[in-house]
Formats: C-alpha cells, structure tokens, sequence
C-alpha cells in the first residue's frame, strides 16, 4: 500500500501570525499538493491503466461519499446560525439530492455505476464498501456534526481542487475505457459546471469569518484533514478487500 504523502495535522507547522486574506487563501491553495488527483491510483486511472474490477471498485466505493455529501451538508446548515449562509448552502444538498426523482448527482452517480456494469441495487446495498472508505467517509460527516461550521466550510475547499481532476478523469475515461457507455459520464460534466461556483462561495465564507489566528490555522487544518480523508479512500479502494472470503 502506498504511503500517504502528506504530514497530519498535528505535525502542521502553527500560523506565526494573522494572515491576510490574500495570505490565508494561499495558504489554503498550497494544499493542492495533497489533493487526491496524485494519488497513484487516479495517476493509473488517468492513464487508461485500470481493470474493468477496478472501476467498478472505485464507483461502488465514491458511491457511498456521494450519497454522504447531503448528509455532510445538513450537518453544517445545523451549525450554522447564519440565513443567509443557510440560503446559499442548502442548494448543494438540493443538487445532490435532485429536487425529483430521476434528477441530481446521486442519481447521476447511480447511472454511471449501470454504465460500467453495476445495478442499482449493487450500488445501494453498500455490500462493497471497503472499511477503509466507509470508516473515512464516517469520520468526514462526524466532522461536519461535531466542528464548528465555518471549519466544515474550510474542508469543502478541496472544491478548489476538483475541475482540474475532473476534466483530465472525463478526458481519461472517454479516451481509455471505451467499454463504459459515455451517457454514465453525466455526472463530472455537472459538476464542472458546479464545483468552481461552490469553492467561490465557500473561500470567500472562509476568508471573511476566519480572523484570528487559531481560526486561519484551523481551515488550514480543516482543509488537510479533508485531503487526507480522501487519500485515505483511495489507498482503501487500490488495495481492495483483503478480509478472508471477501467477494
């Protein structure tokens, strides 16, 4: 199993003194060198290197963070005692979710798991969602439950991250898996769309509330417990289900 490429918090070096917004944003950007995008097993990805059972491992598995989003989501709008924030934040469960049955990005994922081969009800049984994935996807929703919200905010920042991921995956998978019908690649066409409009709204949330020191260090930290939070899934989901009569 690979190592993870990245220091935990408590080995992150503490804010010397209140940055300025300009500062703090690039600070919370620098993270990109944690993102999961290098991890080796989307560098394989990306280079057209995965078995058919490797995809499918992979979107039975991101299929249980898609379905945590919306409840990762509720959880800061519970925290939050801001409307106007409220407003604004309640849209992505709304695009998750879908606001009728057949539309949003949990069902968008559950076409893609029948695009490479998956049933719904395969999908929905979690019967293949690895403990390694389901404790850190576990642990990202207790984080939004128990931290203050704006520290919740700062970890969605991987949002920052994810149009550049995402294109170079839809490129890979159009180019190299010619076998998964394209109509299941809906989903990161979406979401090309609404990622870069959420981290906008979401970095200057932060930018604004964060005004002392321990708060600035605490969306950075936020911000590196998400990125290895999904590290995390992908080192689970590459090395597979080890347990004694796994399937």
């Amino acid at each position: 199993m690979q190592q993870v490429q990245t220091q935990t918090q408590s080995e992150q070096n503490p804010l010397s003194k209140l940055l300025t917004p300009q500062e703090l944003e690039a600070a919370l950007r620098s993270q990109h060198r944690r993102y999961h995008h290098l991890h080796p097993f989307h560098q394989r990805m990306n280079a057209g290197e995965l078995t058919p059972e490797e995809v499918r491992r992979w979107v039975a598995n991101r299929f249980y963070y898609q379905k945590s989003i919306p409840l990762k989501d509720a959880a800061i709008l519970s925290n939050c005692p801001e409307v106007e924030v409220r407003r604004e934040w309640i849209g992505r469960i709304i695009d998750h979710d879908g606001q009728t049955p057949g539309s949003g990005g949990i069902e968008a994922w559950l076409r893609l798991g029948e695009a490479v081969g998956l049933s719904r009800s395969q999908l929905k049984s979690e019967d293949y969602v690895l403990p390694g994935v389901r404790y850190a996807v576990d642990a990202y929703v207790n984080f939004c439950r128990t931290r203050a919200w704006i520290e919740s905010v700062a970890a969605s920042l991987t949002e920052l991250f994810g149009p550049d991921a995402i294109r170079d995956r839809l490129l890979a998978l159009e180019q190299h898996y010619p076998w998964i019908d394209p109509a299941g690649f809906e989903y990161f066409r979406v979401r090309l769309q609404q990622a870069p409009r959420d981290a906008s709204y979401a970095l200057n949330l932060v930018l604004d509330r964060c005004q002392t020191v321990e708060t600035q260090q605490r969306a950075v930290e936020a911000l590196v417990f998400k990125c290895d939070l999904l590290w995390s899934q992908l080192e689970a989901i590459e090395g597979g289900d080890t347990r004694a009569g796994s399937k």
